[in-house]
C-alpha cells in the first residue's frame, strides 16, 4: 500500500555535487514519509493525531501529493493542472479524508506526482527561474530546498502520529 519500502530509503550522498545532494535529500524524505505509513491498515492511516487536530498520516500523504503537484507541475512546469483534493471552498481538503477515500488511491496519486515532479525538473538547471504570478520568482534550487523543508516538517508530524498509533518510533 505504501509508496516505497524501507529497503528503498537511502541516505543522501555525503560528498556529491549540489544537484545530486538536493535530489538525494528530497528522495530520502519522500521515502521517510512512506516508512512512517508502512505496515498500517487503512483505518490506522486515518487515525487523527490528537483531538482537536484532524491530522492523519493519510492526510499528510495527500497533502504532499498536492505540494509535489503544485511546485513542480503548476509553478515550475507551468502546467494548468487543478488541485486534487482541495478547493476554494475547502482549502484544506487534502486533510479531510472522507469514508470513500482509500489509502491505495492516495498512495498511487502521490507516487504519480513524485514521478511527474522528477520529469518536470529533469534536464533543468538549478538556476532556472520561473515566475509565480503575484508571488515572484523562484529558481529550481529554491523549490528543491522548500520541498525538503516541507517533507522534513511533516515527517516530524508523521513520526508523532505513528508513535501514537502503535508505538513505533524512529527516523
Amino acid at each position: 500500500m505504501t509508496a516505497m519500502t524501507t529497503a528503498e530509503r537511502r541516505e543522501a550522498p555525503r560528498t556529491a555535487d549540489e544537484r545530486t545532494s538536493l535530489e538525494g535529500w528530497l528522495d530520502f524524505h519522500r521515502a521517510t514519509l512512506a516508512l512512517k505509513c508502512e505496515g498500517l491498515d487503512d483505518k490506522q492511516l486515518r487515525e487523527a493525531s490528537a483531538p482537536p487536530s484532524e491530522l492523519t498520516l493519510l492526510g499528510l500523504v495527500r497533502h504532499m501529493a498536492e505540494v509535489e503537484r503544485s511546485w513542480f507541475r503548476r509553478v515550475f512546469a507551468h502546467e494548468n493542472t487543478p488541485p486534487i483534493w482541495y478547493s476554494e471552498e475547502d482549502p484544506d481538503g487534502e486533510f479531510h479524508v472522507a469514508d470513500g477515500d482509500t489509502a491505495e488511491s492516495a498512495f498511487a496519486i502521490w507516487r504519480d506526482e513524485i514521478a511527474k515532479a522528477k520529469e518536470a525538473a529533469a534536464g533543468h538547471s538549478l538556476d532556472d527561474v520561473v515566475t509565480r504570478p503575484g508571488r515572484g520568482d523562484y529558481n529550481l534550487r529554491w523549490i528543491y530546498l522548500h520541498m525538503i523543508e516541507e517533507y522534513a516538517r511533516h515527517n516530524g508530524h508523521a513520526d508523532l502520529i505513528r508513535e501514537r498509533i502503535d508505538g513505533v518510533t524512529g527516523d
